[in-house]
């Protein structure tokens, strides 16, 4: 049968792969196993099952042990991550001083090491082209490791080597070639599925961040509409009175009148700059393009004083609706004197203290103190603490105290959580996303977020580390 100029080049692969099959002439046991490893390949999803299919095929199949070593990009190392004794390992231990990256396969230690490359070289996907020239694989660190297709993902090793036939040996560097592969697919995908979730999480975080509170565009607007109108009726008054010969009797009134409007319109214009400023430091933060390539929240941690870049602009932003709702706002005392900088991502953490008073605006309650008074009140502070994150170290906890009834424990240890809101909201526009929001952006700094209940109220507080002395 003729083929078709558009099925050439996959047809001609197809003779080549025939062909290859024929030459290599597996046993019917090494074909079961290669369907086994497909098979059940489809058959789970998690990569974590993936890991044990990789070493528990060989296993039944041959009686032969395996174990899978694969490159970490963060600490750039082999780690170990499954093997047919312990299956998938947590955390990943190191391999042994002997388990190295190798572009070819070695013995050492009675074990056969394959490399397990993303895709099969040139030269190893077209065998039957001798004169083909081969290619040397990248491996991770050397340039073109991450974009070629021959990428190496780590070393699959199978023993005892006395065990395995030359036969076997060759089949096993074709198995490895299925492992990656397959591993390759399987984290494109998993790649898609974290982005995919990303970008609905930071259309969340955009649209409670930025949308929602740039609707305060239109009651500025709409105080500036209210303005320019009484202007209007102003100079229509005024020459109605310079008409009528009146307008050096009440010249007075009309000019008090157009300084108070001059006050208003001057107001209103600071307040616009001031609110376009932080809707673009939040616009700024939330569409950076790391975001979008790398499918996660990129940081820009800058050395910054947090309350007087931080905390200050926010409360200033949001002091007009605590002042409406008839909170009074405390300060510390000794924070501005004792501070210090810590590096952090201003417009990321700009938006945890927007969520944070924004919530104290819409949940501090009125409460009677222990000697009878009445209060309703914000504080916010800091404390430097110790251990933290770990023994020796030192860390920085924020606070945002308000007065109100208590979370109970369990609601404590869960408002942080996407989509809960407390049993206080009833009647209250919110989503439950502004306080995971926050528990995101802190545990990007390397810190935590929580809740405890105060004598006469609750306190949200978050906790970053202190770096070293020496960093810049």
């Amino acid at each position: 049968m003729q083929e078709r100029a558009d099925l050439a080049k996959i047809c001609e692969r197809v003779r080549e792969k025939t062909d290859s099959y024929l030459r290599y002439n597996f046993s019917a046991r090494l074909n079961d196993f290669l369907k086994a490893f497909f098979d059940l390949a489809q058959e789970y999803d998690s990569l974590d099952d993936f890991y044990r299919i990789c070493v528990a095929v060989p296993l039944e199949t041959m009686g032969l042990a395996g174990s899978l070593y694969l490159y970490d990009d963060e600490t750039e190392s082999l780690q170990l991550v499954c093997d047919s004794v312990h299956g998938v390992y947590s955390p990943y231990p190191p391999p042994p001083s002997d388990v190295v990256l190798q572009p070819e396969p070695y013995e050492t230690r009675g074990c056969y090491l394959v490399p397990i490359y993303s895709k099969a070289p040139e030269h190893a996907i077209n065998d039957t082209n001798k004169s083909r020239e081969k290619q040397k694989a990248a491996l991770p660190g050397e340039p073109g490791a991450m974009a070629g297709t021959d990428r190496i993902f780590g070393m699959f090793s199978v023993s005892p080597l006395a065990a395995l036939s030359d036969k076997d040996k060759f089949f096993f560097v074709k198995y490895s070639n299925r492992i990656g592969y397959n591993l390759h697919n399987r984290l494109i995908a998993l790649q898609n599925v974290n982005h995919l979730k990303f970008i609905n999480t930071l259309v969340m975080d955009i649209e409670h961040n930025v949308i929602v509170p740039n609707m305060f565009f239109r009651h500025l607007f709409n105080q500036l509409r209210k303005k320019i109108a009484e202007l209007g009726t102003l100079c229509d008054n005024f020459r109605e009175a310079e008409a009528s010969e009146k307008a050096g009797e009440d010249g007075g009134v009309y000019l008090g009148r157009c300084e108070e409007l001059r006050t208003d319109l001057l107001s209103y214009h600071q307040e616009l700059v001031k609110h376009h400023a932080n809707i673009s430091l939040f616009l700024e933060s939330l569409f950076r393009r790391e975001h979008f390539e790398l499918g996660h929240l990129v940081l820009h941690p800058k050395r910054c004083f947090v309350e007087r870049e931080i905390i200050l602009p926010q409360l200033e932003h949001y002091s007009s609706r605590l002042r409406a709702a008839n909170i009074i706002i405390e300060r510390p005392d000794n924070m501005l004197e004792e501070e210090f900088q810590i590096p952090v991502d201003v417009g990321l953490l700009s938006q945890v203290y927007a969520n944070l008073f924004s919530n104290a605006a819409k949940y501090t309650r009125k409460i009677t103190t222990s000697d009878g008074k009445t209060r309703k009140a914000m504080a916010y502070g800091r404390e430097v603490i110790d251990d933290f994150p770990k023994p020796g170290m030192q860390g920085v906890k924020f606070n945002v105290f308000t007065t109100g009834p208590h979370l109970d424990i369990e609601e404590g240890q869960r408002i942080f959580q996407e989509g809960i809101r407390g049993k206080d909201c009833t009647g209250i526009v919110g989503t439950g996303h502004g306080l995971s929001f926050i528990r995101h952006v802190v545990e990007l700094h390397g810190g935590r977020v929580g809740h405890e209940p105060t004598p006469e109220g609750n306190n949200f507080y978050f906790i970053l580390p202190v770096p070293p002395a020496d960093y810049s």
